[in-house]
């Protein structure tokens, strides 16, 4: 595990001790359980969606606060643009987030019927449950952070929640590990998107042709989601010819100034090339010479 995995693993686990010193698991669970249905995570039958992302700053990328500290507005322009979904960084000390812009995005995106999903170096169920007390449609689960007993906690509590679950992987060998686990979770009643990070944990740099060299490896029968590095139209293009059904797009939106309508282009470009993969497959199938 990487050096920030790490340290991100140990400040998770003294927020969890914290919160388990406030709130009993079984006072959480009564809580979680009792909260309003989140919104469900609805794909588009065009090909392409986006998961647009929520976060004051990275280690990557440091301040992101520059064209809104309001987490309440962003996540509406992301709705209005047409995200499936909203992920909301709530860890504090290197990503500036919080359970509460949690709260206040999950509010904001209810009446807009678009899901938050909380992102997060979760290590316990406890978690998850804080996540749907929250207001939250899904969570983040990092496979290489975690032990796979670990990981199939967190999917049952998901599970058991009707929350979606966004399995992230960085390599090979987490792909593998992704693999073995959905097998063994095939007939369970759940909703999971398998993404695949191309960012380098210890340089922190992306590498987009990550996405492309493991994109055959990724589970079948599961929405794929190209993480991190999808920073333009091009970018877009790139990832759904290669097959994959879903961008989680951080950075680029937090950076613009528009962010409603850089996302607008992102699905159209997106969705596009999605209709011309599906016509060029057809025509490989039936035997059709393509138009000149």
């Amino acid at each position: 595990m990487s050096g920030l995995l790490t340290q991100m693993c140990q400040s998770s686990l003294a927020r969890l001790e914290a919160a388990r010193a406030q709130e009993s698991e079984q006072q959480l669970w009564a809580r979680a359980s009792d909260a309003p249905p989140a919104p469900k995570l609805k794909l588009s039958a065009e090909g392409f969606d986006v998961i647009a992302e929520c976060k004051l700053a990275s280690p990557s990328a440091g301040d992101l606060s520059q064209h809104t500290s309001d987490v309440v507005e962003r996540v509406k322009a992301y709705a209005y643009g047409g995200a499936c979904a909203v992920s909301v960084l709530t860890e504090p000390s290197r990503f500036g987030g919080s359970l509460d812009h949690l709260r206040q995005a999950a509010a904001a995106l209810e009446p807009l019927n678009v899901p938050a999903m909380r992102k997060d170096f979760l290590v316990d169920p406890y978690q998850v449950m804080e996540a749907r007390a929250a207001g939250a449609g899904g969570v983040l689960v990092i496979v290489r952070m975690l032990e796979r007993s670990h990981i199939t906690e967190l999917l049952d509590c998901a599970a058991m929640l009707k929350m979606f679950v966004l399995l992230e992987t960085f390599d090979a060998q987490d792909l593998q590990v992704a693999n073995e686990i959905l097998e063994q979770r095939k007939h369970h009643d759940e909703q999971i998107l398998v993404g695949l990070n191309c960012r380098d944990l210890e340089t922190l740099t992306v590498d987009l042709s990550r996405l492309e060299e493991l994109a055959d490896r990724l589970p079948s029968g599961y929405p794929t989601v190209a993480e991190s590095g999808v920073s333009s139209l091009e970018d877009v293009k790139r990832v759904v010819d290669v097959g994959y059904r879903v961008a989680l797009v951080g950075t680029t939106l937090m950076s613009s100034a528009q962010p409603k309508e850089l996302l607008g282009e992102m699905l159209a470009t997106g969705r596009e090339r999605a209709m011309a993969v599906r016509t060029r497959k057809l025509r490989m199938v039936t035997g059709d010479a393509p138009d000149e």
